[in-house]
Formats: structure tokens, sequence, C-alpha cells
């Protein structure tokens, strides 16, 4: 009897960045990391390895024009990955906020949701070695109770998780139900990311 594979999680990497778009966004964020007392003093009372932008800014686009090259690609990218999801959308999907990660050696972020949006991503600036990949949980993973694990040859979509390696230049994209995690840095060096949100 055939088998068939439903309810399919769609996840989408692509590699984006441009030499100098890199080197202007890393420039951009450790300046912010630099200049944003608000976003230092939010990662310090929230145990953020390092700093981010999250809490602190929300016109990054507006505020600099590396930001916004790189919004223009993002809007890209999204489209179609909303394309190569089958959304029915009355309207295109839109920039509903963009922050900035400096992810110290030893940082870690615990698994999560993005509530209230439709598309999360991360665009990575700098991926140091052993920096740290994203891990991905299948949403089916509370209730699977009894389920025996997996074989080690078994294909990707079998696997309670996944792990997608970062590059610099390279844009992940999930639906915001999709839980996840960002691995330790294990490197000696910051990785610096930006993660963003449609809506």
């Amino acid at each position: 009897m055939p088998v068939r594979t439903l309810f399919a999680t769609n996840f989408y990497e692509a590699d984006i960045g441009t030499p100098d778009l890199l080197e202007e966004l890393e420039q951009s964020c450790r300046l912010l990391a630099e200049e944003d007392s608000a976003g230092r003093s939010w990662s310090r009372t929230h145990g953020h390895r390092g700093y981010t932008s999250y809490a602190s800014l929300n016109d990054l686009p507006q505020r600099d024009p590396a930001f916004a090259d790189l919004k223009r690609l993002l809007d890209r990218e999204v489209r179609a990955f909303a394309k190569a999801s089958c959304f029915d959308l009355a309207k295109p999907l839109r920039l509903d906020s963009l922050w900035v990660n400096l992810m110290k050696p030893g940082g870690t972020h615990s698994g999560h949701i993005h509530p209230h949006s439709i598309v999360s991503g991360t665009f990575y600036v700098t991926v140091p070695a052993g920096s740290g990949a994203l891990k991905l949980e299948d949403p089916r993973l509370p209730m699977l109770m009894a389920a025996p694990g997996r074989t080690d040859d078994a294909p990707e979509h079998l696997h309670p998780f996944i792990y997608a390696e970062p590059a610099p230049g390279r844009i992940f994209l999930w639906e915001s139900w999709l839980r996840h995690e960002v691995m330790v840095n294990a490197g000696k060096h910051e990785r610096i990311s930006i993660s963003f949100n449609y809506s």
C-alpha cells in the first residue's frame, strides 16, 4: 500500500548577500552594538550573551541604507517563499520587525516561536567556525507520545530535529509557528545575524 507524506513544513534557504552588503551590514551592526545603550541594557537584563536590538530599535531600514538594501532583498525572497507555500493572501506580506543579533562565544537562544507573524527568518552576516546551527523542531513533537526514534538513514522529513547550517549571506525562512532554537556559539568569535518577521 503506498505511503503519502502529509502536512509538509516548508523551509527556505538561499544565498543572497554580496560581499559589499555584508561588509556594510557588519559595520552597521557593530556600530549599533556600541551606540544602542537601551539594547545593551535589555540584553544584559535578559541574559542575552552579546547584543540585540530586538527591544530597542524598530526602524533599521529607515535608519541605515545597508538595512534598506537588505529589506529589498528580503522582500523578494519572502515573496518567493509565500508563492512556493501557496499562501492565499489578500495583499503582500510586509516586514513587521527586524533586529540585529551579535552572539558572543557561549551564547545561545532556547527554543521559541514568533507569535503574531506569518513568516520569520534570519539573514547571516558573519559566521565564524563553530558558531552554531539553527535547530528546527518537528511541530508534532508534543503529540508523538510513544513514537520510536528514527534510523540513521531515514529521509530528512522524518527526523524530529533538523540542523540548518548558516553561512555569510545566507537567508533562512520558515512559517512563524515553527519552533526553532539557536545552538550554542562554540566558536571563538561573535556571530552576527539579522532576524525578522513578516505579517
